[in-house]
């Protein structure tokens, strides 16, 4: 379901980082920024996977710039940990937030809440926004 990202660039400064993640997250209805070896990364693939939501992933410790990537989130979201969850360009927090959410039943009104540039139907399936209720 994950669309997975990685650079080949040399090194991005700081601010480059930051605009890179506004980008992505501003880009993408559901971004998740993980790790591939963190089990609540994993935890929070898994709630999107089992509502059938489409997110993008950006992997940190497979990215080159993924430790200046992480130090852009925690300036901009406030935590360091991952995985850091954005739905509609705004942070949600975490695996444990983002499955606390669903439990509620907030997640999914969130996913559909998305802006219409990230639902766009025909994308290259890099977190369409799509999606579809299990109701």
């Amino acid at each position: 379901m994950g669309n997975f990202t990685s650079s080949t660039s040399a090194g991005q400064s700081s601010a480059a980082c930051v605009q890179y993640v506004q980008e992505v997250v501003t880009q993408n209805c559901v971004v998740i920024f993980s790790k591939t070896t963190c089990p609540y990364c994993k935890m929070a693939k898994n709630v999107f996977n089992e509502i059938g939501a489409n997110y993008k992933v950006v992997e940190l410790d497979e990215h080159n710039d993924g430790r200046r990537l992480q130090e852009a989130l925690a300036q901009m979201t406030g935590a360091r940990t991952v995985p850091r969850v954005f739905i509609n360009g705004n942070c949600i927090g975490g695996g444990s937030d983002t499955k606390q959410l669903h439990q509620q039943g907030k997640l999914v009104p969130l996913i559909e809440q998305c802006a219409p540039c990230c639902a766009a139907s025909g994308s290259d399936g890099s977190g369409s926004g799509q999606f579809e209720s299990a109701k």
